[in-house]
């Protein structure tokens, strides 16, 4: 007896590069319904009770029916569509957290919820270095006067060019999967890198880090890089407070999320040469508005929420939902299990 899949894929993570993930996982015996969802085409946003998700209930709930497992990037699992789709019994996230789903409504249904940890992570922390050199180097500002005509020789004054990462203290909030590549990436560079991170040890770190509390990687850091989870203790972690500790002249970079900053502090702090520049790839709100204080304050370097974009990222998404679902079939035990559900082949 076949096994009804729905592939919901997007514009990154394709419906064609799902499939075929799956297909390598499990050759036999199963079929395919197909739905492909509008991101990044459209921005994701919230829907019902789940944030950062794409495409509606309503055409989740009508690809669905009659189907046992879903894998997906974007779609949104909610109370609605969980009541709605009554056969469904794995709901597998091509992502680094399963933001889009309701975990507690999956679960009071029976529907076990996977995710896929560090799927982007390579992406995201040669990203995080490019934003550090570009902001050190003003690479985005003197590439566009160049392109307007001009010929700018004052940036080769003393007081506006930045720091080297070689011999540089660059500090890490937060050491997960990403923050880790950051590392031993600026090891490469020979930058000295300090950690805040309340859930490793010194010897999670190895050789080349050290683990410090925050106040102190503030204090001693050229560059800091935020990488934490967003979580009640992490929101608005970074504020006026903290920034005026840094060295006079830091770079501020975050391409984890929006919510572990306060935007307005980082710009007053440019505006008052606190910070000699801050990148960013997240933003309290997405799409920026066109009033945002972001758009006007010299010394930004932003990219669009797309830091973990690489080909790369999209295959590893789907091969790690792929091999959830041949661990599913197979009646295995789910490796990166968001909820409490345990899934077997019924």
């Amino acid at each position: 007896m076949n096994t009804r899949i729905l592939a919901a894929g997007d514009h990154f993570v394709t419906t064609d590069l799902l499939i075929d993930a799956i297909r390598r996982q499990v050759p036999e015996n199963i079929s395919f319904t197909q739905l492909t969802l509008p991101w990044p085409v459209q921005p994701f946003g919230r829907v019902g009770e789940v944030d950062e998700a794409s495409g509606t209930e309503n055409e989740l709930i009508s690809a669905l029916q009659g189907v046992e497992i879903c894998v997906t990037q974007m779609a949104p699992l909610t109370e609605k569509v969980l009541t709605a789709c009554p056969d469904l019994r794995l709901f597998s996230i091509g992502r680094g957290g399963p933001v889009n789903a309701n975990l507690e409504a999956a679960s009071r249904h029976g529907v076990a919820v996977t995710y896929a940890p560090g799927r982007n992570s390579t992406a995201t922390a040669e990203h995080t270095v490019a934003m550090m050199l570009a902001a050190a180097r003003r690479i985005p500002a003197t590439h566009g006067d160049l392109l307007s005509g001009q010929w700018r020789g004052d940036y080769y004054m003393y007081d506006s060019v930045g720091p080297e990462l070689e011999g540089s203290t660059v500090g890490l909030v937060g050491y997960g999967a990403i923050g880790r590549k950051v590392a031993r990436i600026l090891g490469g560079f020979g930058a000295n890198v300090l950690v805040h991170d309340p859930y490793v040890s010194q010897e999670d770190l190895g050789a080349g880090a050290l683990l410090v509390d925050l106040p102190d990687l503030l204090k001693q850091s050229r560059i800091v890089s935020l990488h934490a989870r967003v979580t009640k203790e992490t929101t608005g972690m970074i504020g006026a407070r903290q920034i005026a500790i840094m060295p006079s002249g830091s770079i501020l970079v975050n391409c984890a999320r929006g919510a572990l900053l306060n935007y307005d502090a980082a710009l007053d702090a440019l505006e008052s040469g606190q910070l000699f520049g801050a990148a960013f790839d997240v933003f309290p709100e997405e799409p920026i508005p066109s009033t945002s204080r972001l758009l006007t304050t010299p010394g930004v370097i932003m990219t669009p929420h797309l830091a973990g974009s690489s080909k790369e990222t999209a295959q590893n998404a789907a091969a790690i939902t792929a091999s959830e679902v041949g661990r599913y079939l197979r009646g295995e035990e789910l490796h990166h299990s968001a909820n409490p559900i345990t899934a077997a082949v019924q």
